[in-house]
């Protein structure tokens, strides 16, 4: 008789092959897109400083904005009374 207990096990490692290949591919296309990304910034900067700063400057004032109001609600509502 024949041992057929083990007839799947060349499936088993297709399958993670196809798994890793399509992990790989991702991976791939992730950084591809990215680069196109930080190409095409790089150039619009290049072609429009004055627009870049003025991003970079409301960015700022955003994430500045954020921080205050944080700040505020994290903090004691009691106010110390001054001696």
């Amino acid at each position: 008789m024949a041992n057929t207990s083990n007839s799947n096990s060349g499936n088993d490692n297709t399958a993670s092959t196809s798994a890793s290949t399509t992990e790989k591919s991702f991976i791939a296309s992730a950084q591809e897109a990215i680069g196109d990304a930080v190409d095409a910034t790089v150039q619009a900067v290049k072609e429009h400083p004055v627009a870049a700063a003025a991003v970079a400057a409301g960015a700022a004032a955003a994430v500045g904005g954020a921080v205050y109001a944080a700040t505020q609600l994290g903090g004691e509502k009691d106010t110390p009374s001054k001696k």
